[in-house]
């Protein structure tokens, strides 16, 4: 058998927020590891973090299940070279971080030679698709961001630990100027009303979602000559492709920059945003939200079959309650986002009250240190051979994680009656999930 690479690490983000983390991770670990050397796939932050590039995550980013077709063969090109990668390497360990189905797949060929492997950021088995659970148990760890997952992955016989957010370790979250320093630094009048669009960050989801929101934007400025629309471009688009779908002549006259999402969220008096990870940014930013989504109608009609939870948006979830509105699929129209922004355009009490319930959301997300703990975790089931955790009777965990409690475990019973849900930070390949 050969020789393991002894401080090799394979790394694999295939999404735009599972980079972002993937490379507050690689720091964290040679923090404590310092000649740790990261070969995988990842994005531009990733990279920049001294990732040795196999594939780059901007190959594989899509979203749904009839939107995946068109790169299945080169999906499952990655995917077996990745894996033949492995097996011939033999690095250390491995780093699956989010992209369930995908990285499911790979780490059943790395566990076949032995290869320690850890997944970070836990999928939403507990919303859809609980059989994976029964993949989840050959991992050394799966590292939750969370708190209600810990026990419900244990109580399954997954070894899994709550690490925290870590949306929470963002430091721009913290450090961000004030909104008329925001506003000022994107070009925006400081004294004029403000709408964020943010659309996601998938050439699929931008499809579906922004044309219908520049007309809600359009109807707005109509109604409101005086508002100003922000929209920024996620890293995986073009800028030039975001310019032919806004067009020429526009009502709202949207000023597109290139990235700084949470500078136009925190510039904004209300966002309208896809459902997904900035959802969350936009809660912890205080910003009062709509989220909106629509998919294929087929992949629509499969999500709606298989998702168990009550909500799209990790705001809702997390708040056990509708604290934001959604406006999914036959919901995604014009006129209702339209209704849905004008309160939250003003100084109302639906406003005042959706910013007192957003406050909220942070004190169930647990301290910002999910890379630390992560890191720890990582060497621990890597180098020390820490592949067993402590589980109690018939699976269920022997007690709370040191990184935090449970928390409620959303309704896995409850029915969407028109509305598809789930949740986390990313949404994966080959494992096309409701929206986030």
């Amino acid at each position: 058998m050969q020789a393991k690479a002894a401080d090799t690490l394979l790394i694999v983000a295939a999404e735009a927020s599972g980079d972002l983390h993937g490379a507050k991770l690689m720091e964290a670990l040679r923090r404590r590891r310092p000649g740790l050397r990261f070969v995988g796939m990842g994005g531009p932050a990733m990279r920049a973090a001294g990732l040795e590039v196999l594939y780059r995550a901007e190959e594989l980013s899509v979203m749904g299940i009839v939107e995946v077709l068109p790169k299945l063969a080169r999906i499952l090109q990655i995917l077996g070279a990745l894996g033949r990668w492995g097996q011939e390497t033999r690095p250390a360990g491995a780093i699956l971080i989010d992209s369930a189905d995908f990285n499911l797949r790979l780490a059943r060929k790395l566990r076949e030679v032995g290869i320690p492997t850890v997944s970070y950021i836990a999928p939403m088995a507990w919303a859809w698709r609980e059989g994976r659970t029964k993949a989840l148990r050959d991992l050394d760890r799966v590292l939750c961001i969370l708190p209600f997952e810990e026990p419900w992955f244990r109580a399954r016989r997954v070894r899994a630990t709550f690490v925290g957010n870590p949306l929470l370790e963002e430091p721009r979250l913290r450090e961000l100027p004030d909104r008329a320093a925001c506003r000022a630094s994107l070009g925006l009048d400081p004294d004029r009303p403000t709408l964020a669009i943010l659309p996601g960050s998938r050439r699929s989801e931008v499809q579906m979602l922004l044309p219908t929101l520049l007309e809600a934007a359009d109807a707005l400025q109509r109604l409101r000559p005086e508002l100003q629309v922000v929209l920024p471009v996620a890293p995986t688009l073009e800028r030039s492709w975001i310019d032919e779908l806004v067009g020429e002549g526009r009502g709202c006259a949207p000023i597109l920059v290139e990235g700084r999402s949470l500078e136009a969220m925190s510039a904004a008096d209300a966002v309208v945003l896809c459902s997904g990870t900035a959802t969350l940014e936009a809660a912890l930013l205080g910003r009062p939200m709509v989220v909106v989504y629509r998919a294929n109608q087929l992949s629509w009609k499969i999500f709606l079959r298989m998702v168990r939870v009550k909500y799209a948006s990790i705001v809702n979830l997390l708040a056990e309650r509708e604290i934001v509105p959604e406006l999914l699929q036959e919901n995604f129209e014009r006129d209702r986002i339209v209704r849905a922004l004008q309160p939250l355009l003003e100084d109302s009490e639906p406003r005042a009250r959706m910013v007192e319930e957003l406050a909220r959301i942070a004190s169930v997300l647990g301290e910002r240190v999910a890379s630390e703990r992560a890191a720890q975790e990582i060497l621990d089931a890597v180098f020390a051979g820490g592949g067993e955790l402590s589980m109690g009777e018939e699976g269920a965990a022997a007690g709370p994680s040191a990184a935090g409690g449970g928390g409620p475990i959303p309704d896995a019973a409850g029915t969407l009656e028109g509305q598809a849900a789930a949740t986390a930070t990313s949404r994966s390949l080959l494992d096309p999930p409701p929206p986030v």
